[in-house]
């Protein structure tokens, strides 16, 4: 996967993901109890998506964040 510098970045790396797994946005928002447009403005890169939801796809999706100094 690419570095995720935005918020369209992120959105992107999880769209990938969820259409690997071959889930709709609908599946992975009744899995996340979240609603169905949260998952869309998420994939969207809507800046103001709340982190702690963002986190809890991102977990059921079995993708982690790592935070790295750059150049290293």
């Amino acid at each position: 996967m690419s570095p995720v510098y935005t918020s369209k970045d992120l959105g992107a790396a999880i769209r990938a993901e969820r259409k690997r797994q071959k889930l709709t946005q609908t599946e992975v928002a009744n899995l996340c109890a979240v609603s169905l447009s949260f998952i869309s403005n998420l994939e969207n890169g809507k800046e103001t998506a709340e982190l702690e939801k963002a986190l809890k796809v991102l977990s059921t999706l079995g993708l982690d964040i790592t935070i790295t100094k750059r150049g290293e």
